[in-house]
């Protein structure tokens, strides 16, 4: 990825080679230190020609002030690039008592589409000096309307003001250094989100939505970009300029205009922004739970209901009321089926946090989920007190971080993870000291290895993607249901509607107010939209292609009250998720230091020491869900209805809520929410039938039947069929029963032989259990051995076949995707992402495609030919042996975490002999052969490659392992 970006834009075809085209300024950053832009503003240089304009409005106009001078402003614009300017700098320096800013933003946004409505924008370049970018999202917006560089002058001037009064502790030059860091790392992941490589792609984009602006805003200086919900207009905008700009310039009494307060927009502040978890909120709570007491309760419900000024999009809705008794609901029992509590991994939060979640939830006939850390086998049985800390959801992330068939098969849902939290494009991360022995062996890791999770566009590209690990899911483990996670976002009822016909049984849509975690700072404001938004959506989209009767809809993102899940069910949700609520009833007191395993109250950590300060106990949660489902009864008498399932999906009776407060909330308009899709009594709007994933006919059925001695009585079996590619999914179904009998220590080392004949569908072995031997003669598809846990397969070509296997692909994609045990041997050149999450199997290979052992975390590769580029891309654990015969497998490498060297440890030397071996024994390899012939010349030629983090785990195992034989030493003498 780059953010490397050229000022000087020529005016010329950029085909015809001339020498002009080289008169540019590279910039490694797009973010200009105030000297770097004083250099850019007085480059003499030939060829460069530059103009300042100002961003500023007469402050007396008022909005038709502001609409005048940026029409100004584009005119001023169009004529430097008539007068051959190459490139402009829009400034808002010079604001006075006359003088009010444009909004950076908003003059970028209208200069650019200004330009490419005239067909002029690409003969010159748009340079922001502005004081209003400070937030990695301020940048992101100006570059991805248009700016090609910023001077946020304004931060540097803070920055130097700190130093001096001691606040920041080193020189300016570094504080800007860290700074502009800072903004370029959180710009990749804003990139990365969205899938752009170069800024230069990304740029002018427009790949953003809106929340609350007028059509007619938008269509005039933000074409292109759509609002779900109707909002604020110019006027709006010169008010919210006009007001802190009076107070400037005419401060009231007693208010200095150059004090910087913090407002409390990541972390509440007495005299900040209002927070929906504030003190008061969570103390009520925290009294409320740990009290049992439903009258304590109530007074959390007002202070959530009735906030003084509106928070979320529910905050403006109401529902009309024809109340009956409350006596005539249906009870609490059946509403608390509905909770779930959100997917919170083992790894980011203690296990004393997340086994009282799942003893709280088995409680009420609520599940849990595990989030994408696996979860401790110990946890399948119940307790001496006859209580169950079993998750019911087990969540598989695309199939990584602990997903065995033994986990898989102890589960009532399995989530496939395609959104990282409540964030889209998002990927997570569990720094490396939070991962002790118990952490690193439940996800199949090494203690103090840092456990990426990449975004969920690296795991899932298609649809048809999503409906195989359906699909894979579903066959070894029949009796779950498959649900997928969505992050409420425009377009999610399309993407649902796909999710729905791959067989889906299950949608949650996840708001974007909940689930930051495991994101940055910088997405917890800028990413995702509002749960109403997205489910609204979905639900619409669903009814109006008639298939929301085969689905269910869950939604969650700060539920809080009764009144929360009713508004969530009249818009389409079944099932209702909680998490930080959760969290807070166990005690989190909201210090935010979740990923530094600081956290004072033992909920997020791993320091045994501040887990011994966790006060929170499962009695608390059901207190609440008890408490909750009351709550949702007495909603439901108010409506009118006697159960859930009578309101699910009536939007209709859903209305616009008159609130108190300033000229903008007017404009707000919900009637894309709250719009009813008409459609006649057969169009179901909640789920009525369950989806057929077509496994009764499955291969496997005839596989189990004829392996039930070993499965019974551990006996030996050999079978042999004839496989063709409609195949699929080859062994998931009697892996989960081997699990469900002997857990993941399987059945004895080849218990089951099963030898196959033709071309296998995809994800041939998925989840093969230890015990199972596959071999297949002929060719498979992609994700062959995807979750391998501790079989063994083989591919290899027919003996009767004239290619060379070394030079011929066999296999497909993605093979041993997210494996944890297990051999694998392929005697041919694999396709691309081979070993890709890889975190305990071991596999052998003759060539491969790009990508390969990528976010690997335990095992051993061996490729015995060439590779494709970015070999070992967020490789942090395991290891690879490359041959490398023509000497450039550096180029092909991402040494970004890995370090290279060669076979010179002996016991390198033999593992990779050991495995070569085993190779040419179960392929019947010509190419291992005449490799392990000339071994003492082929050796010399194998690469290593090491995850540098793993290495130095390593080496601080080996120096542990020698003090204490140096310890034995000194006690024996």
């Amino acid at each position: 990825m780059s953010l490397t970006g050229y000022i000087g834009s020529v005016h010329q075809n950029l085909l015809e080679p001339a020498r002009e085209i080289c008169k540019m300024v590279k910039l490694k950053s797009p973010v200009l230190t105030n000297n770097e832009f004083d250099i850019l503003m007085h480059l003499n240089y030939k060829g460069f020609y530059t103009i300042s304009l100002p961003m500023l409005f007469d402050a007396k106009a008022g909005a038709k002030g502001l609409e005048k001078a940026i029409q100004e402003l584009c005119i001023a614009v169009e004529k430097a690039v008539d007068d051959g300017k190459n490139y402009i700098v829009l400034s808002d320096r010079g604001v006075d008592a006359n003088h009010a800013p444009i909004p950076s933003l908003l003059a970028v946004s209208a200069v650019h589409l200004y330009l490419v409505q005239k067909r002029k924008r690409m003969q010159i370049d748009i340079v922001v000096e502005s004081a209003e970018p400070r937030e990695v999202m301020h940048f992101a917006l100006l570059f991805g309307f248009g700016a090609n560089a910023v001077n946020p002058y304004m931060i540097f001037s803070i920055i130097n003001d700190k130093i001096k009064v001691g606040e920041i502790n080193m020189d300016l030059d570094t504080a800007k250094k860290h700074y502009i860091k800072a903004v370029n790392k959180g710009l990749l992941k804003v990139l990365s989100k969205m899938g752009n490589s170069t800024l230069r792609s990304y740029r002018g984009a427009h790949i953003f939505e809106a929340i609350g602006i007028s059509s007619s805003l938008l269509t005039k200086y933000f074409k292109g970009i759509q609002s779900s919900i109707e909002g604020i207009d110019i006027d709006d905008i010169a008010n919210e300029i006009l007001r802190p700009h009076h107070e400037a310039f005419f401060p009231t009494e007693g208010n200095d205009p150059t004090d910087l307060y913090n407002l409390g927009l990541y972390a509440y502040r007495v005299d900040g922004v209002e927070h929906a978890w504030n003190p008061e909120t969570i103390a009520r709570l925290q009294i409320a739970t740990k009290t049992n007491d439903y009258f304590k309760y109530k007074e959390y419900v007002k202070a959530v209901d009735e906030k003084t000024a509106p928070i979320f999009i529910r905050d403006l809705i109401d529902y009309k009321r024809n109340p009956i008794d409350i006596n005539e609901v249906e009870p609490s029992e059946n509403i608390m089926k509905r909770f779930v509590t959100g997917a919170m991994s083992y790894g980011s939060i203690s296990s004393e946090a997340h086994e009282a979640m799942a003893m709280a939830m088995n409680i009420i006939g609520g599940r849990s989920n595990t989030g994408e850390g696996g979860e401790d086998p110990e946890r399948y049985k119940k307790r001496e007190d006859g209580l169950s800390t079993r998750s019911a959801i087990k969540q598989v992330a695309s199939g990584r971080f602990g997903v065995t068939a033994e986990y898989l098969v102890n589960a009532d849902e399995l989530q496939i993870k395609i959104a990282q939290a409540a964030k889209p494009g998002e990927g997570g991360q569990l720094p490396g000291h939070k991962v002790d022995k118990i952490i690193a062996k439940t996800r199949h890791s090494i203690q103090g290895i840092s456990l990426i999770s990449p975004p969920p566009h690296h795991d899932i590209y298609s649809i048809e993607d999503l409906a195989q690990l359906i699909f894979d899911l579903k066959n070894i483990n029949p009796s779950a249901i498959i649900s997928v996670k969505l992050v409420s976002e425009t377009g999610v009822g399309t993407i649902a509607a796909g999710v729905a016909k791959a067989k889906a049984d299950l949608i949650l849509i996840s708001g974007a107010e909940g689930g930051t975690g495991a994101s940055p700072s910088s997405s917890i404001k800028h990413a995702g939209l509002p749960l109403e938004i997205g489910l609204a959506e979905t639900q619409q989209t669903l009814v109006l292609n008639n298939l929301r009767g085969q689905i269910r809809l869950q939604a969650d993102g700060q539920l809080k009250t009764g009144r929360d899940i009713v508004i969530a069910a009249m818009l389409g949700a079944e099932e209702y998720g909680f998490a930080t609520s959760a969290l807070l009833i166990l005690g989190c007191v909201m210090m935010r230091k979740c990923h530094l395993n600081t956290c004072p109250v033992g909920v997020a950590t791993q320091d045994e020491v501040l887990r011994k300060h966790f006060t929170g106990k499962h009695e608390y949660l059901v207190n609440f869900f008890h408490f909750l489902a009351q709550d949702v009864r007495e909603h439901l008498a108010l409506l009118g209805y006697r159960s859930m399932d009578e309101i699910i999906g009536h939007s209709e009776l859903l209305e616009r809520k008159n609130v108190a407060g300033s000229s903008k909330l007017k404009k707000v308009d919900l009637s894309k929410i709250l719009f009813a899709p008409v459609q006649n009594r057969n169009v179901a709007l909640r789920h009525n039938k369950n989806q057929d994933h077509k496994i009764d006919k499955v291969l496997d059925r005839e596989l189990i039947k004829k392996s039930l001695p070993a499965l019974d009585l551990c006996m030996p079996v050999e079978v042999k069929y004839e496989i063709k590619n409609t195949d699929r999914t080859v062994g998931a179904m009697l892996s989960g029963e081997i699990a469900k009998r002997y857990g993941q220590v399987g059945l004895p080392a080849d218990t089951i032989k099963a030898y196959f004949n033709g071309s296998a569908g995809q994800s041939f072995g998925a989840f093969l259990s230890k015990g199972v031997f596959f071999e297949l003669t002929g060719e498979a598809n992609d994700y062959v051995g995807k979750g391998l846990s501790g079989g063994k397969i083989v591919v290899k070509a027919p003996a009767e076949s004239a290619f060379k296997p070394e030079d011929n692909i066999i296999a497909g994609n993605t093979i041993l995707y997210g494996a944890t045990s297990g051999e694998v041997y392929i005697g041919g050149v694999v396709g691309e992402r081979f070993c890709v999450r890889n975190s305990g199997a071991t596999a052998v290979v003759e060539g491969v495609g790009d990508h390969c052992c990528e976010y690997m975390t335990g095992g051993r590769t061996v490729v015995l030919g060439k590779t494709g580029r970015n070999f070992a891309a967020g490789m942090s654990g395991g290891m690879a042996y490359v041959l490398d015969e023509s000497g450039d497998f550096d180029f092909f490498c991402n040494m970004e975490m890995v370090e290279l060297s060669l076979i010179e440890d002996s016991h390198d030397n033999k593992e990779l002999k050991n495995l070569i071996e085993n190779h040419h024994k179960y392929t019947n390899s010509q190419h291992a052969k005449k490799i392990l012939d000339d071994w003492t010349n082929y050796v010399d030629k194998f690469i290593k490659v090491v995850p540098i983090e793993y290495k130095k785990v390593l080496q601080e195992e080996k120096m542990e392992a020698i003090n204490k034989k140096i310890a034995q030493v000194e006690r024996d003498y």
